[in-house]
């Protein structure tokens, strides 16, 4: 081929591959500025159904990437160039796999000739992200490589994928042609014989091929319900989307008269009729000793916060089922079980009938209740501090708002100590491989994703490692409220078994010193620091009526989250 065509070939595949990416459902693509990836940057610029979105940091376009492909419930395309670059993405893509989140990484590539012999940004890209990932390595674009089977190839790895798919585009030199004619004119250029097979695909808007599923709902008969309704069940509900509708868990509740004890990752967190502080009520002897007669359990999801509610579900059981949208092991305990692949809807509205021991376990939700007095007494109406702001956030919902919440102690201080609401909120969460990497980069994504109020409850040492992510911040254009917890370090490490205080001090808390009152200034965004409850009420609520990001920083002592975490379980243990 002679130069030219070589570049408008590289154009023509990177076309051909964002309008086939389209037509399997990709609504946003996520850029970082590279040369070796120009002829899928410029085949995105002549794209014009997919929202474009564009960073530095590769690491935060990851991220950003995942966040969106959670609130948007679609897979997100992302470009990078050759080299580190990729690699760079591999937390995001690692978080990704983990949930079940479908993320497309297109990473422009060096041909075979200029790999492992010295050329310059030249790694080995295939298989970059090991299992974590499923691979797709593209040959160089070329013109006697049918442009059917580039589809084909496609459509058949990303149809009905749930998980990350790395595409390695290797791209020979030019990678910049002399015009970039649009997808629909090429057809009347040099490359419409090329295209000639196409010709029906161009004219309407489907995939090349289509793959049709098999119905994924796995149910139990009647007679098999009657039988596992026949004792003194408990319902849990871990990891859930809001999409999942798991509300009909309550409902399916009521009709057995069991109790739903409920993780943070829910979307059933703060609802009135679910026992939502289980992780602290199991601090309390007598609720522990009732919640020991149970024999039958009913989980829908997985992945849980609470050390205890785990320790819990690790007991022997009469009959364990789990409910899960899609095939996986989801439980580090390997317990006897039944496991049924269907959606929380179909799965809840089978033909359940009530149970033999409806009720059971009514003075569970009366101890609830007590608990939640016991934390108005000793957080609201208590010393300025980070449980307290918690609980003030989630009692302050309107309308529309989503809660993104930060590893380490936040998520775990909004499991322990969110109050019910009849108004709660979406809550999104990066609990896969729980890092604290792109936490902000994630929720920027989450926000574009849907165009929703947002608020992000972060810690500071999470911050810090995401600080490039206020530039996408910047970017927003609804209200955004970071609200970032600067305890001076690793709290988080004050609740564990370290050795001494020495130890604590040097290797784990990392007390760093700093306010990220001017890291707002360089970025251009609204910032206050609050160090009392009522000008946090004040700040946070007028932040949202601005259409963008705020930043509010909650200055609180290195030690007064831990030690009242440590006083409320001593109090939980004593009674209620």
């Amino acid at each position: 081929m002679t130069q030219h065509s070589i570049a408008d070939i590289n154009l023509l595949w990177g076309q051909l591959i964002l309008e086939e990416l389209h037509r399997l459902g990709v609504k946003h693509i996520c850029l970082s500025p590279g040369s070796r990836s120009s002829p899928l940057t410029l085949a995105a610029a002549s794209q014009t159904h997919l929202s474009t979105h564009t960073h530095f940091d590769e690491r935060g376009l990851g991220f950003m990437a995942l966040g969106l492909a959670k609130s948007s419930h679609a897979p997100v395309a992302i470009v990078t160039t050759s080299g580190t670059a990729v690699a760079n993405l591999y937390p995001a893509i690692i978080e990704a796999w983990l949930t079940h989140v479908p993320l497309i990484v297109l990473s422009g590539d060096r041909p075979m000739e200029l790999i492992d012999c010295g050329a310059n940004q030249a790694i080995t890209q295939t298989g970059i992200f090991a299992q974590y990932a499923k691979q797709i390595n593209l040959p160089t674009p070329d013109y006697a490589f049918p442009a059917a089977a580039l589809l084909t190839c496609l459509d058949e790895a990303i149809e009905q994928q749930t998980q990350p798919i790395h595409i390695n585009c290797m791209y020979r030199e030019p990678l910049y042609p002399s015009n970039v004619v649009p997808l629909a004119e090429q057809q009347q250029i040099s490359a419409m014989r090329y295209l000639a097979p196409l010709a029906s695909w161009m004219q309407h808007s489907q995939p090349y091929n289509i793959y049709h599923s098999q119905p994924s709902n796995s149910l139990p008969c009647e007679a098999t319900l009657r039988r596992f309704v026949h004792g003194k069940g408990v319902i849990v509900v871990g990891t859930l989307a809001d999409s999942d509708q798991p509300q009909e868990i309550i409902t399916l509740a009521k009709t057995l008269g069991w109790p739903v004890l409920v993780d943070a990752q829910s979307q059933l967190r703060q609802h009135p009729d679910a026992i939502g502080n289980i992780d602290q009520l199991l601090h309390h002897k007598s609720s522990s000793k009732l919640l020991e007669q149970a024999d039958r359990l009913l989980v829908f999801g997985g992945r849980f916060i609470s050390k205890r509610l785990i320790e819990f579900m690790n007991q022997p059981w009469h009959s364990y089922w789990q409910v899960l949208t899609h095939s996986a092991r989801l439980d580090p305990s390997h317990q006897v079980k039944q496991v049924w692949l269907s959606s929380v809807s179909a799965f809840c509205q089978a033909n359940w009938h009530r149970s033999s021991q409806a009720l059971w376990a009514e003075s569970l939700s009366i101890n609830h209740h007590k608990l939640n007095r016991l934390f108005e007494q000793r957080i609201d109406n208590n010393d300025f501090g980070e449980a307290q702001v918690m609980r003030q956030i989630t009692r302050s919902y309107v309308g529309e708002q989503q809660l993104f919440i930060g590893n380490s102690l936040p998520i775990r201080l909004y499991d322990m100590f969110a109050p019910a609401t009849t108004q709660s909120p979406t809550v999104y969460t990066n609990r896969g491989a729980s890092g604290i990497d792109g936490l902000m980069a994630t929720a920027t994504g989450v926000a574009k994703g849907n165009q929703r109020p947002t608020t992000m409850v972060v810690g500071d040492i999470s911050c810090l490692h995401d600080l490039n992510s206020f530039a996408l911040l910047k970017q927003l254009e609804t209200p955004f409220v970071l609200v970032i917890f600067n305890n001076d370090g690793g709290n988080i490490f004050n609740l564990l078994p370290v050795p001494n205080e020495t130890l604590r001090s040097d290797f784990y808390r990392l007390s760093h010193g700093l306010e990220f009152g001017y890291g707002a200034a360089m970025f251009g965004l609204a910032y206050r620091q609050v160090d009392d409850i009522a000008d946090f009420k004040q700040v946070y609520q007028e932040a949202f009526e601005f259409n963008c990001a705020s930043i509010i920083e909650v200055t609180v002592t290195a030690n007064q989250a831990s030690d009242q975490i440590a006083e409320l379980a001593n109090w939980v243990k004593q009674d209620l």
